[in-house]
């Protein structure tokens, strides 16, 4: 998460260092501790029929994952506070001296805007099965044998687990009747 460095380099002569340009990771823990609050009082009041709730009822996650949030920005707060500094920028097989690949950016907009606008004419598992297909060719597969028929089953099985088993209904499309 964060390192711990005793040795912070003086600034410039001439130009002094803010106290918050060493602490610049506090602007985190702010949105942390905003999106917590947030996720916390939707969650608290949530209209919730008393005959839909069961043992762990529709709250139950919002408030995990909001107290998960609020948990998070106090201890990098106090990381920070403390002296404890994020490590630069190295990725692995990233050069930040290129430029951003913006057509990789835009083939994946257009895909998934394909996927929204085709979802309910064509259901979910055509739908689901381009977005899938179309998300790999994006970013660099040219398996055209392979791809489509991955992109197919994943799209699938995705279909069953949510609409069958989890209960959350997707637009089945012309496959309705035959899934």
């Amino acid at each position: 998460m964060t390192t711990q460095t005793t040795d912070i380099t003086p600034p410039p002569a001439g130009e002094p260092r803010s106290w918050w340009r060493d602490r610049s990771e506090l602007g985190v823990c702010v949105l942390l501790l905003a999106l917590g609050v947030l996720v916390l009082t939707d969650a608290l009041t949530m209209d919730v029929d008393i005959t839909q709730r069961g043992p762990v009822g529709p709250r139950t996650v919002p408030i995990v994952v909001g107290a998960g949030l609020l948990v998070i920005a106090a201890l990098l707060a106090v990381d920070v506070l403390r002296g404890g500094r994020g490590e630069a920028e190295s990725g692995e097989d990233v050069d930040l001296s290129e430029p951003a690949d913006w057509r990789t950016v835009v083939l994946l907009a257009g895909v998934f805007l394909g996927a929204a606008v085709l979802i309910e004419p064509l259901g979910f598992p055509i739908a689901g099965a381009l977005l899938f297909w179309g998300a790999a060719f994006a970013l660099g597969s040219r398996r055209f044998d392979r791809d489509p028929l991955i992109a197919a089953g994943l799209s699938l099985v995705t279909y069953v687990l949510f609409n069958n088993l989890l209960g959350v209904p997707l637009p089945g499309g012309p496959l309705m009747g035959a899934l």
